[in-house]
């Protein structure tokens, strides 16, 4: 990888993810809440999801909690199409308790996303949830704690097979085993932000966005519980 392409080392990681967080606010990003326009409070059964397995695990919902417990690649996508602007929050926990798939890593998303083999519907065409399976798909990807929980990237891929653009590539943040993730994604034109716990981690300007698709859950070899899912319109604050 080009030092062009691998935007931080590992001592210059933390400081440069600083500077994209406004001083003093480490754990606040000024908003409003937008109008609810997607949720699931994970109590009814997955009929808001479509799972895609690489090698079989369990895909539950229910109680508050969407239990994701997989040997290999899994992909959990919301069934509804997004259009933006829109923000999407969630809370996720890297679960070690000595199960099997108890490996932290991989709290994994995509979202805006469309398969070009079938733009106007992402489901129209199978896969297995092996990665490179979604190679043919427009759309942005975080990896937060990949790797076996080194790596922490965003991606924009762009529809063809063997070619993930990187856009930032950090060493940190990471995943800690068994505590939680509020997550929060931004999709406001070409703004893309992805938030952890209060904390700016990508903060990338598209002159070209993707701006509607679906969102999904993606991680590999792990085990995460997830709740509080919902997706608000964007009162278009930037951070």
């Amino acid at each position: 990888m080009t030092p062009t392409r691998r935007a931080f080392a590992t001592l210059a990681a933390g400081a440069a993810l600083s500077a994209l967080t406004p001083a003093g606010a480490a754990s606040a990003a000024p908003r409003r809440r937008g109008r609810l326009i997607a949720h699931d409070d994970f109590r009814h059964g997955l009929t808001k999801w479509a799972v895609e397995l690489e090698n079989g695990g369990t895909v539950t919902s229910s109680r508050g909690t969407l239990e994701v417990d997989v040997p290999a690649g899994a992909t959990v996508w919301f069934k509804q199409r997004l259009e933006g602007p829109y923000v999407i929050e969630y809370t996720a926990t890297a679960v070690s308790e000595g199960g099997v798939n108890d490996r932290v890593s991989d709290l994994n998303n995509f979202w805006n996303a469309t398969d070009v083999r079938s733009p106007d519907d992402i489901f129209a065409t199978p896969r297995g949830g092996a990665l490179a399976e979604y190679d043919y798909l427009k759309t942005y990807y975080v990896g937060y704690g990949a790797n076996t929980n080194t790596t922490t990237r965003l991606r924009r891929y762009v529809g063809e097979a063997g070619v993930r653009p990187l856009i930032y590539d950090y060493t940190e943040p990471l995943l800690v085993a068994n505590e939680s993730n509020r997550v929060r994604i931004v999709s406001d034109g070409s703004a893309v932000r992805w938030w952890n716990n209060g904390r700016l981690v990508f903060d990338y300007d598209d002159p070209e966005p993707y701006t509607s698709g679906h969102f999904g859950f993606r991680t590999t070899w792990s085990h995460f519980r997830i709740s509080g899912f919902e997706v608000r319109r964007s009162t278009r604050q930037r951070p």
